[in-house]
């Protein structure tokens, strides 16, 4: 299903010809020096392996529960109307850095081949202490790429370990591409009724806006956010909750409260939630994951994929059946370890999908990987005069296709970057 509701707006051509436009970076991460020992095809993950029996299926069923109306109408009348992005863009205070102000570091941390075409590091002061882990866009929103008058990009980040940390998300400007600027909301989930609400106290591992809706995968499963249910702080302290009559959001301005959440059902079987992306080239557009493993794990990884509703009062959310369980609608098994991004895409005029496997580096590498994989078998970038696999970010991060504009959006580190998908299938090899 395509949204095209209330939050559409009439393409602005400069605007988008200039987002579209982006010139090829000449980076210095493409200069990066692969070792004898990354030259190594050890790591092929090979085909996929379609998964059939009910027992597997069932391993991956989400039940979805969610807050009570009643709940999150007490935490609005106690912390005034909720707004919408617009009002975090407007408030946005920080800027990112081009390529040109990045540190050596942060530039090294980019692919080796194939190269970005756009990069971007963020506050050094904002983001120190903080891990980032998930990335989607207003491409992933709406299929012609605008939150009504904006072009944006999410980020998520955390902070400590689970069960103790925080976890935010930036709110960013891409409106002009040459002058990205951000601003952030705290993650909050509602307690008491509505009458509070405390930290999600989890590391964020993937990130999907669709429509009206932002899922996030966190503790075990994903929560659910409205982005037309925002909330204003007012009170700045390193609080989080209610601070005698005001709220507070450990400083920031504005906290998401969570609307809902799926939980994985299938006890020992179910996975580890690792990445997750929307697929638009599917009907109905659909949800992908990957589960997550250790980088130098022997052990497959499962790779699956849920319908999203179609039914208009369910924007936004996965498609479940009479119980409330969302099922998955297709599931892999894949040799691939250490996944750390996923992407799914039919290409025009084929019946099959290819999945992108973002890996993270082993042990003894430098860089992760970035494999294509289907049924018939697996092939990743290369970079250097052995032909090594071993060409993506240092930390292997998020995948997020931007439909309209043709670009994969992930971060490596501190550093965000858009590589357009064609480049990817051609640096396959």
């Amino acid at each position: 299903m395509k949204h095209r509701g209330r939050h559409r707006r009439r393409r602005q051509g400069r605007a988008a010809r200039a987002f579209l436009a982006g010139t090829a970076l000449a980076l210095t991460a493409a200069a990066t020096m692969i070792s004898a020992s990354q030259a190594t095809d050890g790591d092929d993950p090979g085909a996929l392996t379609p998964l059939t029996r009910a027992a597997e299926a069932r391993a991956l069923r989400l039940q979805e529960q969610p807050v009570p109306q009643a709940t999150l109408d007490e935490l609005a009348s106690g912390m005034g109307k909720p707004v919408g992005v617009r009002a975090v863009l407007e408030s946005a205070d920080r800027s990112m850095r081009d390529l040109t102000g990045c540190t050596a570091d942060e530039r090294t941390a980019l692919p080796v081949a194939p190269a970005a075409t756009r990069a971007y590091c963020w506050d050094a002061a904002d983001t120190r202490a903080w891990r980032a882990g998930a990335v989607t866009t207003s491409g992933d929103a709406d299929d012609d790429g605008w939150w009504s008058d904006n072009r944006v990009i999410l980020s998520g980040w955390s902070q400590g370990t689970a069960g103790r940390g925080l976890a935010r998300v930036a709110f960013v400007d891409a409106n002009d591409p040459d002058h990205l600027r951000y601003a952030s909301a705290l993650l909050v989930v509602p307690v008491d009724g509505g009458r509070n609400y405390r930290a999600l106290t989890s590391g964020l591992s993937g990130m999907v806006w669709y429509q009206d809706k932002l899922l996030v995968t966190a503790a075990g499963g994903l929560y659910v956010y409205d982005m037309d249910r925002i909330q204003r702080t007012t009170v700045r302290s390193a609080a989080v909750g209610r601070v005698g009559k005001g709220w507070s959001a450990h400083g920031y301005r504005f906290v998401l409260p969570a609307v809902g959440a799926y939980r994985l059902s299938g006890g020992s079987a179910a996975p580890r939630l690792g990445g997750i992306s929307l697929d638009r080239s599917t009907t109905p557009d659909s949800l992908v994951a990957s589960e997550r493993t250790p980088a130098d794990s022997d052990r497959p990884a499962r790779l699956w994929r849920y319908d999203f509703d179609t039914d208009p009062a369910r924007t936004g959310l996965p498609a479940i059946d009479a119980t409330g369980s969302a099922h998955p609608v297709e599931v892999y098994e894949t040799e691939a370890s250490g996944i750390e991004g996923v992407l799914s895409h039919r290409a025009t005029g084929t019946g099959r999908s290819d999945w992108y496997l973002g890996r993270a580096p082993g042990a003894m590498d430098r860089h992760g990987s970035l494999w294509r994989q289907d049924t018939d078998g697996a092939e990743a970038t290369r970079c250097g005069s052995a032909g090594a696999p071993r060409c993506w970010g240092m930390r292997a991060g998020p995948l997020s296709y931007w439909e309209a504009t043709g670009e994969v959006w992930s971060q490596s580190g501190r550093t965000l970057f858009a590589v357009p998908l064609a480049s990817i299938d051609r640096a396959l090899g």
